[in-house]
C-alpha cells in the first residue's frame, strides 16, 4: 500500500489505526509487525498510539535502531556507536589548509553522509560526484572522508550510516540469516518515506524479499532533504514496482484554514510528482497577509493583544544565520523568544571561549579574534550552509561589538542578555527544515525572495517544496514578507500583484548616485584593508544616511545612525576626508 499523506491529513492517526488493524484481524501478529520511522520521537509517539489502542509487541523504532538490534543479534556487540562526526571531524578540519581549516564540521558530516547514504566509499567518491558541489574543493573533501574513515575504523567506531551498511552487507552474503529476518519480520509500514535514501531502500529491501507486505507513508511534496541523499523517487516508484499495489490519497487537511490551504494550494501545480490538493475541514479565518517590508515583530505585537500566546507562533528562516535578527528585534522589543540561537552556534561558542579571561576593548578584541576564526572580507558563493551562518555570526558579533564600544566583559553581558533564549517561553524561531511535521496557530516566513529562498546555490524544486512546508505549518495566521527581490515562488502564489498596501519597514533608500557609489567604493576598499565584511565597515542604512546628512565634522558623523565611538574612531578622519572629496 502507497499512502499519499498531505500536509495536516491526519497520517499519524491512518498508521496507528492500520496496524492495529492488521493486529486485530489477525492478519500478522504484533511482534511479526515492524513500523519505521525517522526520528526516536516519532517513534515513540506511534508506540503510544498504538498502546492508546490496546496493540503491544509492534516494533516501532527508526532505521538505526532497527539495524543495532539485527547486527547485535546476528553478530554481538558491534562497537561503539560514534553519537556525532563532529568529534573526529573538527580535529580532521583543523589539517586543512588556509581558510578551509574554520569550516564547520557540520557541513564535513553532511558531505560525508551524502556519500554514504549513496553506498559511496572514498574509493568510489570521486568517481559519482556528477554536478554535486561539496562544501569544500572536491580533493580536500575526498581528503576528510577518507581520513574520517581511517581514524573512526581506528578507534573501533561505527556512525549511523555504518550501522545500516554492515547490516545490508550482512544480510546480502548470509542466507540464513536473510531467511531468519524474512521469518521473524513480516509487515512493514515506513513513515515518511519521502526521505528514503538509497542506503536505507537497499536495507528495506533485504527485509522485504520477494514479498510485499509493505506500507510507505509520505509525501513527495515535503521532500526537503536531497542534500543528504534522500529522494522522493522511492515512493512515486512504488506503485511501478508493485502493480497490484493500492495507493491512497489523504488531502482532507484538519490542520489549517481554508484561506491558509487555498494559499498553499497555488504552489500545486509546480511541485510535480503526484498530484494532490489539500481541501479544509476547519471554519474560514483570516486571509493571509502577504506584502512587502512587512514587519514580524508588530503582528507579533498585535497577535499578542489579540489573545494569542506567543508560544502559538513562529518565525520561520530558510538558515540559521537569519534567525539572529530576529532575536535582536525581539530582545528590542520586550518579546519572549525560544529555538535557534546565535550563542548555541559556532561562531558565537567559540569567540565566548576565546574570550575568557581578555580585557580591554570589545571591539578590538573580538575583530581579532573573529579573523582569527576565518572571517572573510568576501563570502563565496560556494559555501556549505552552516559555513554561510558562522560568517554571518561572525560578522555580526563584530558589529555588535563595535556599536557597543565597551570592554570586554560588557560585551559577553550584553551577548547574553540579548541573545538568551527565554527559557522555553515566547516566540519559536527555527529554520524551515526544523518546522517539518509542526504546526502553530500564527506562522511568519521573512526574507521570501531571491537568494534567500530559493538560496542561491539551492536545488530551485526542493526550496519550493521547503517553501510549501513552511506555509502549511499555518493553523490560521500566515504572514508572508520580503526585502529584497521577491522570490520566483510569490509568482508562482500570484500574490506580489494583487499584495494589500500595507505599512512598509521604513528604511533610507539608497539611490544608485556618484556620491553613493564612491562611499561603496571606499567602503569596499576598507573591508579589504580590515578583512572583514563590507558591511562590517558601514550597511547600507548608514551610508544612505551618511549622503543626507553629508557630515563635516567628528561631531557631526557621530550623530549619524550607526556610527558608534569605535566606528568613529576607527574610520572618521578617513571617512569625512572621502565626504569632503564629493
Amino acid at each position: 500500500m502507497c499512502i499519499l499523506a498531505g500536509a495536516g491529513t491526519g497520517k499519524t492517526t491512518t498508521i496507528t489505526r492500520r496496524i492495529a488493524w492488521q493486529v486485530a484481524s489477525g492478519a500478522f501478529p504484533p511482534e511479526q509487525i515492524v513500523a519505521v520511522t525517522f526520528t526516536d520521537k516519532a517513534a515513540g509517539e506511534l508506540r503510544a498510539r498504538l498502546h492508546a489502542l490496546g496493540v503491544e509487541g509492534v516494533r516501532a523504532s527508526t532505521f538505526h535502531s532497527a539495524a543495532l538490534a539485527l547486527l547485535r543479534h546476528f553478530e554481538g556487540d558491534p562497537g561503539r556507536i560514534l553519537p556525532s562526526k563532529a568529534i573526529l571531524l573538527r580535529r580532521i578540519g583543523n589539517g586543512l589548509p588556509g581558510a578551509y581549516r574554520y569550516r564547520p564540521a557540520g557541513d564535513l558530516a553532511t558531505e560525508i553522509e551524502w556519500a554514504k547514504n549513496r553506498r559511496l566509499t572514498p574509493d568510489t567518491y570521486r568517481d559519482w560526484l556528477g554536478d554535486h558541489e561539496p562544501p569544500i574543493p572536491a580533493d580536500l573533501s575526498l581528503r576528510v572522508f577518507r581520513e574520517y574513515e581511517r581514524r573512526k575504523d581506528a578507534e573501533g567506531l561505527l556512525d549511523f550510516e555504518d550501522l545500516l551498511e554492515r547490516t545490508a552487507r550482512l544480510l546480502e552474503r548470509d542466507d540464513a540469516a536473510r531467511a531468519a529476518v524474512h521469518d521473524r519480520w513480516r509487515a512493514f509500514t515506513v513513515d515518511e518515506y519521502q526521505d528514503v535514501n538509497l542506503l536505507q531502500q537497499s536495507l528495506l529491501d533485504l527485509w522485504l524479499g520477494d514479498r510485499d507486505d509493505l506500507c510507505a507513508v509520505g509525501d513527495d511534496y515535503q521532500a526537503i532533504y536531497g542534500f543528504t541523499g534522500a529522494s522522493a523517487e522511492w515512493l512515486l516508484a512504488l506503485p511501478r514496482r508493485f502493480p497490484d499495489a493500492h495507493v491512497v490519497r489523504l488531502e482532507r487537511n484538519y490542520r489549517s484554514t481554508a484561506q491558509v490551504i487555498e494559499l498553499a494550494n497555488r504552489l500545486v501545480p509546480r511541485l510535480g510528482g503526484s498530484a494532490k490538493t489539500l481541501a479544509p475541514t476547519l471554519p474560514d479565518g483570516p486571509e493571509p497577509v502577504v506584502g512587502p517590508g512587512l514587519s514580524v515583530v508588530e503582528h507579533v505585537r498585535r497577535l499578542l493583544a489579540e489573545g494569542l500566546p506567543l508560544e502559538q507562533m513562529a518565525v520561520l528562516v530558510r538558515t540559521n544565520a537569519r534567525t539572529s535578527e530576529f532575536e535582536e528585534a525581539f530582545h528590542d522589543a520586550v518579546i519572549p523568544f525560544q529555538g535557534a540561537s546565535l550563542l548555541a552556534r559556532d561562531a558565537a561558542r567559540q569567540l565566548l571561549k576565546a574570550l575568557r579571561g581578555r580585557h580591554g576593548p570589545a571591539a578590538e578584541a573580538v575583530r581579532e579574534l573573529a579573523v582569527r576564526q576565518g572571517l572573510l572580507a568576501e563570502v563565496p558563493e560556494k559555501l556549505g550552509e552552516r559555513e554561510q551562518t558562522r560568517q554571518a555570526d561572525l560578522a555580526r558579533l563584530v558589529r555588535l561589538a563595535e556599536e557597543l564600544d565597551g570592554e570586554v566583559e560588557d560585551f559577553v553581558e550584553l551577548l547574553h542578555e540579548r541573545f538568551g533564549a527565554s527559557a522555553g517561553r515566547g516566540v519559536h524561531l527555527l529554520t524551515l527544515h526544523r518546522a517539518k511535521g509542526l504546526e502553530w496557530e500564527a506562522v511568519f516566513l521573512p526574507r521570501v525572495e531571491e537568494g534567500e529562498l530559493p538560496v542561491r546555490r539551492g536545488d530551485v524544486a526542493e526550496e519550493r517544496r521547503l517553501f510549501y512546508v513552511g506555509l502549511t505549518r499555518a493553523k490560521r495566521h500566515l504572514l508572508v514578507t520580503w526585502e529584497g527581490k521577491p522570490s520566483r515562488f510569490l509568482d508562482e502564489l500570484g500574490v506580489r500583484a494583487a499584495a494589500p498596501a500595507l505599512p512598509k519597514r521604513e528604511r533610507p533608500a539608497l539611490e544608485q548616485t556618484p556620491a553613493v557609489q564612491a562611499l561603496r567604493e571606499w567602503r569596499l576598499a576598507r573591508a579589504r584593508a580590515d578583512e572583514v565584511p563590507a558591511y562590517v565597515v558601514f550597511n547600507d542604512r548608514t551610508l544612505a544616511e551618511l549622503v543626507a546628512r553629508t557630515p563635516r565634522t567628528l561631531a557631526e558623523l557621530a550623530a549619524v545612525p550607526g556610527i558608534g565611538p569605535a566606528k568613529l574612531e576607527r574610520y572618521g578622519a578617513d571617512l569625512l576626508a572621502q565626504l569632503a572629496s564629493r
